[in-house]
């Protein structure tokens, strides 16, 4: 492959040096935020040799050149044009500039919750492994190491509120470690453990604030409290600042946002938080115990298609919030059937077509979205051929119906496809399994029965 060729083609493509507002890659692909999108020549820049798809999500068209690939054409592309790689901070600022409110608000949601998925998945896993051993009797469960572990696999959950805190003050713009000491506030253990609870008829302590009483109830393992909160902390510390004299900023400001925060989030952000969290849980619930597998397949149908509008961020959040109020994510294994199900489309594609570079892309593509990773399946193939990715739409249609109707669920968020298995529930494994089988298959014989129009990618 001739990278600066490849480089020079796609500049040109892409409307010139001009039109970069700014550049950057990851591991797969070329991601740049272009000035005027008018000037970008799509169809032609998928037809360059080097080139596996592309798509604009998020205010960023990213073009998937592939594993080391990409590196050497954007080091060619920057030494080409003299501009400077964009940190993910300024790509990020400049991508946001084009998205619509709702658009923002999802990807303010994705950049809070990305960063804290690994720990969340390493609790969910080891959460998984000691249900297993449990139920093959394979370890005693009053054990030390046993219970030693079992601290290890649920302490994530039980200080959720601090992970949250840190993370959302990054995107808010306020003190990290005030929103971490936030948190903290939040699952003090002098509060009464949420988790222990259950219903609300069991609060037995309060605190009298002034003729108030206030319910001594902590926020372990819940969701739109703390991120309330921290929005409030953010926005009171910005303005206490402003007022705050010099010599005192370090002093006060600290001071009175905390306090100021901590008690506007007992007497209201933590109360409507909380109410509003449930709710969410319930109606998801509801929908989940009351349509079954009607709501699978509709989920696992229309998932790819949220996948494309980049919406599929925000659900995040409300799957963290699921495993908070009640102990498990029902929605991640229909999403992980539709990411499979994409490949399986995909590869009807590999076997159906004569386009040489077409079938380069696909089978690939069809193996990556086994483990989770479906960029180059949607974009690169299904979605440009369309029939295709109709066909990956009852697929994943198939598969969700199904694991709802076996009632699988997962103790994580974030994982999908063979590498999920390692967050399924112990009993529902073999259900998972099955599930991806008839998501794959199903896309695979309605990709072979639906046909497609082959697309030239040669010249």
């Amino acid at each position: 492959m001739k990278y600066e060729q490849l480089a020079e083609d796609i500049l040109r493509l892409v409307g010139g040096k001009e039109n970069i507002q700014s550049a950057a890659h990851c591991a797969t692909r070329l991601r740049l935020v272009l000035a005027d999108e008018s000037k970008l020549e799509k169809d032609k820049i998928e037809k360059l040799d080097g080139v596996k798809g592309s798509f604009m999500n998020a205010g960023q068209y990213q073009i998937i050149l592939g594993q080391g690939h990409v590196n050497k054409v954007f080091a060619c592309m920057m030494g080409e044009t003299g501009i400077h790689e964009a940190t993910t901070e300024e790509l990020k600022r400049d991508a946001a500039e084009k998205l619509n409110w709702f658009q923002r608000f999802a990807r303010m949601l994705s950049n809070i919750f990305v960063p804290i998925i690994p720990v969340i998945v390493a609790s969910g896993v080891l959460m998984g492994v000691l249900g297993m051993l449990s139920a093959f009797h394979a370890v005693d469960t009053e054990s030390g190491i046993y219970q030693l572990l079992d601290m290890f696999s649920n302490a994530a959950f039980t200080f959720l509120p601090i992970l949250i805190a840190f993370s959302a003050a990054k995107e808010f713009g306020c003190n990290p470690y005030l929103a971490a000491a936030l948190g903290g506030i939040m699952v003090h253990p002098s509060l009464q453990n949420a988790w222990n609870m259950g219903k609300a008829d069991q609060i037995t302590e309060y605190m009298d604030i002034f003729g108030f009483q206030v319910a001594k109830v902590g926020y372990q393992g819940t969701v739109l409290p703390i991120l309330l909160a921290v929005f409030v902390m953010a926005f009171l510390e910005k303005r206490i600042r402003k007022i705050m004299p010099n010599v005192l900023d370090i002093l006060l400001t600290p001071f009175f946002t905390l306090l100021i925060t901590g008690v506007v989030t007992f007497f209201v952000i933590g109360p409507i938080g909380r109410a509003a969290g449930n709710g969410i849980s319930f109606v998801l619930t509801f929908l989940y115990e009351k349509l079954g597998a009607l709501a699978g397949l509709l989920f696992g149908g229309a998932y790819s298609s949220i996948v494309i509008t980049g919406m599929h961020h925000s659900f995040h959040a409300v799957e963290t919030q699921l495993i908070g109020d009640v102990g498990v994510n029902f929605l991640l294994p229909i999403w992980s059937m539709a990411n499979v199900a994409q490949g399986g489309a995909a590869l009807a594609v590999y076997f159906k077509t004569k386009d040489k570079k077409l079938k380069s892309v696909a089978a690939p593509a069809s193996f990556s979205c086994l483990l989770g990773i479906t960029e180059a399946a949607i974009f690169g193939v299904n979605l440009r051929l369309v029939r295709p990715f109709i066909a990956a739409a009852i697929g994943g249609a198939l598969g969700g119906g199904f694991v709802v109707l076996m009632k699988v669920g997962m103790r994580g968020i974030g994982v999908t496809g063979i590498p999920g298995i390692a967050i399924v529930e112990q009993n529902a494994v073999l259900m998972y399994c099955i599930g991806m089988i008839l998501a794959f298959a199903g896309a695979f014989i309605a990709a072979w029965l639906l046909g497609f129009k082959e697309v030239n990618t040669q010249d």
